[in-house]
Parts: structure tokens; sequence; C-alpha cells
């Protein structure tokens, strides 16, 4: 089974350590740096995240596209912010301009505040419905070339047909994230890959094992792709690696002092169950199995994809590969040094993954 790895298209260089130092939150030099290093150090995609107040994700990821030729582009999108319709079209359009290298992340939305900056008022077991929807009707617009009437829950219209479609075959891949029943329904039904945030490996199982079912009860005969998200921090030493994840922690604190990491999301109390399991696990320890340490989601919050896989790069490839065992071969990074992260993860960590995956596919083949 192939591997995969993700890391994060940021449009500047600020973190969870690290305020900002460009006067604008889209850097265009930063972005294209940033890009350009996932691309020549063995990275397969970078994330263009989505929030409120932040840059257009699809113009940044066109804009990153029509630079580079390989790196494949996975662009988050809330359904809030546009039609269904619309969005198919930008997608394609986007498809079009990478040739073929989009990967769409549909974001139901897990803070009320969030949703409603941008006037997203609905509850999230409604949100959960819409997203539904909405990613069955991009995929309609993407597949048909004869026009099409809709009359659902959330959106109607009559007489549709795109005139743009996308490069990839049938469709480009739908991917989807959360934590709970509701996302464990919808992302089973409609994605092609399913998001998790890195928990222990007995939880990570769980959750897998919940998407399969979800799956299966939405009839199909195939199921998702897994992917799971952490945060390295690695050193060439264990007892430097933990240096560096202590002192990262002490900069969050730091950071924290003068003021909100993010709009996006509170320290304290989230909404979301993906970050309120985070949180849980926080609370029953810092550390588990070979290498996954919880501080740096405590300190933020649960605050997405926020815990930390520390040590060696030989232990944290290892501890990727036992993900990689449980079925994970989607495995998505982001240091807190994002571009320097990056380089490190690709240089030392990325080809022993690769290599030790080259081993398995050999031995089953055999």
């Amino acid at each position: 089974m192939p591997v995969e790895f993700l890391g994060i298209a940021a449009t500047n260089d600020g973190s969870e350590t690290t305020p900002r130092s460009s006067a604008g939150a889209f850097d265009k030099d930063y972005t294209l740096r940033l890009a350009r290093a996932h691309e020549e150090h063995g990275w397969d995609r970078v994330l263009f995240a989505y929030g409120s107040g932040a840059p257009e994700p699809s113009a940044a990821a066109a804009f990153l596209a029509a630079k580079l030729d390989r790196l494949q582009i996975l662009l988050a999108h809330r359904p809030n912010v546009s039609y269904p319709t619309f969005a198919a079209k930008t997608f394609a359009t986007l498809d079009q301009i990478s040739d073929g290298r989009l990967t769409v992340h549909f974001i139901t939305g897990g803070t009320d505040h969030e949703q409603q900056r941008e006037g997203d008022y609905l509850t999230k077991d409604q949100r959960y419905g819409r997203t539904r929807e909405y990613i069955q009707i991009v995929k309609k617009a993407w597949l048909s070339r004869e026009a099409f009437d809709h009359d659902g829950e959330h959106y109607h219209f009559a007489d549709f047909v795109s005139d743009v479609f996308p490069v990839q075959q049938p469709r480009p891949n739908v991917s989807f994230g959360g934590s709970s029943p509701a996302a464990y329904a919808a992302g089973g039904a409609e994605a092609d890959i399913f998001c998790l945030w890195g928990e222990p490996l007995a939880e990570t199982a769980q959750q897998i094992e919940s998407v399969k079912q979800a799956a299966k009860a939405a009839g199909r005969t195939d199921v998702p792709r897994i992917q799971v998200a952490f945060r390295p921090i690695i050193a060439p030493t264990e007892e430097l690696a933990w240096e560096k994840a202590h002192r990262t922690v002490d900069r969050i604190e730091a950071r924290k002092a003068n003021g909100p990491l993010s709009r996006r999301h509170p320290l304290t109390a989230p909404e979301n169950t993906g970050s309120q399991r985070l949180l849980a696990v926080a609370e029953r320890g810092e550390r588990f199995d070979r290498a996954l340490w919880t501080p740096t989601a405590k300190a933020t919050g649960g605050a997405g994809n926020s815990n930390a896989l520390v040590g060696t790069p030989e232990t944290v490839a290892q501890a990727l590969l036992d993900y990689y065992d449980l079925g994970v071969d989607i495995l998505s990074a982001r240091g807190y040094d994002l571009l320097d992260d990056a380089i490190d993860f690709g240089r030392y960590v990325i080809p022993l993954v690769r290599e030790e995956v080259a081993k398995r596919d050999r031995a089953k083949a055999a």
C-alpha cells in the first residue's frame, strides 16, 4: 500500500510559537518558498487551510499551481461561503490550472462563532446535512454533461450544467474530517479520504472502524482512505528532541500571553468533538505509544492538528509506521517552524518511512 505525505501551504510564516514576520497575511514569496521546500523534499501535497479572515485559499492555490509542476494541492472549503454549483466550477478550473493535482477538503465547521463570522447560523447537525448535500451536488456537477435540477433541503436550482470539467477523471478526490457520529456518517458516505487528528493508536483504530462501519451503512463496497495528522518535533538525539519539545510548549505559552493564537479556535471548552477528544487524551497523560506527546494539544486547547510526535527521525518514522500498520496511508505533518521543519522532516523522516513501506510491500508480494 503506497504512503503519501501531506504538508501545509501557509501564506505567511506565523505559527503557534511565532508571530508572522511579514506585514500581511498573504506573503507571496514565503508561500512559494515553503511550497518549493515541500516539493523538493519528498512531500506529495500541501493543504491550503480555511479561516474566516484568512487569504482566500483557492486563489492562493491557483497562484501556487501556476508556479510548481509536481506538488499536489489539498484545498479546504466551507460550504457556507459559496453555492455548490459555483464551487464545482471553481474546483474544476483549479484542477485545470494544476493539470489534475487537486483534492478538495470539505469543512463542515466545528465552532458556531467562527461560522457566524461569515453569516452561517445553522446548527452543527444542520451543517453536516448541508455539507453532505453540497458534496453530492459538486460531484454531480463535475460528472454530468447534461443539465440537471436539484430540489434538496438546503439547495434548489434548475437546469444547471457546467462548461468546465476537471482534468482528473472521473473527478477529483473528496476529503472530509471529523470525530463525531455525524462526521463519520457524512464522511463515510461521501469521502474518498477521511481525515483524523493524531490520537493514541487504540483510539485511532476505533475511529478507523467507525469510518468503515459508516461507509458500509451508506451502502458502499469500498472505504475511504485514512489520513492522520501530527506535529513532528525531531532532533538528532532523543534528549535534544525532548528539550526541543518542552521549549516548544514554553514558546506557545509565551505567545498566548501576548494575545490569542487564533480567532478560529477557543483555548478552552471547544465545541467540536475532535478537539474535545484531544483534550480528553491529554488529561489522561502526556505520553502514549512510541512517541505521541499531548502537551502541545493541551496548550492550544486542542486546536486542530496539535498532538506531537517527539524523538529522533528514526523514532518518529517508526511511530508513523505504527499508524501505517493500522491502515493509515496518508500522513499529515506540520512543524512549528514551518519552513525549516518541512525541510528536516522531508530529509530525515520521509525517506525512512518510504523505505520501510517498500519493504513491507515487497514482503507481501513475495
